[in-house]
C-alpha cells in the first residue's frame, strides 16, 4: 500500500481549488501569525489548518480554519504542538507568550 493510499485527503492539495484558498490565503494574511505573535515579522510560506481535519471534508476546506505560517512554525512549532508536547513561545521583549 502507498503512503498516499492511507490519507486518500492528500490529493486536495494538488486540487486549483486548494490552491486557489492558498493564494487567497497567503494574500490576505502575507505574515506567519507565530511569529507576528512574536512581534517578528516573518514572510509566511505555508497555509496551515488550525485545527486538524484528518480527512474531514468541511475542515478542510473551512477557510476559517486556515493560517499562514512561515516554514520553521509550520514544521517545528505547530508539529510539536499537534503532537501534543507544551510549546512555549516567547514575544519580543523575552516574556513567554
Amino acid at each position: 500500500m502507498k503512503h498516499d493510499d492511507k490519507r486518500p485527503w492528500r490529493k486536495w492539495y494538488g486540487t486549483a481549488r486548494w490552491q486557489q484558498m492558498r493564494v487567497h490565503q497567503l494574500s490576505s494574511e502575507p505574515l506567519c501569525r507565530f511569529c507576528l505573535d512574536a512581534e517578528r515579522v516573518t514572510e509566511a510560506e505555508v497555509v496551515d489548518h488550525i485545527k486538524r481535519h484528518n480527512g474531514s471534508p468541511e475542515l478542510f476546506w473551512d477557510v476559517e480554519n486556515l493560517q499562514s505560517l512561515c516554514a520553521q512554525c509550520h514544521d517545528r512549532t505547530k508539529r510539536e504542538m499537534e503532537r501534543g508536547k507544551c510549546v512555549v513561545r516567547y514575544g519580543a521583549d523575552g516574556w513567554p507568550l
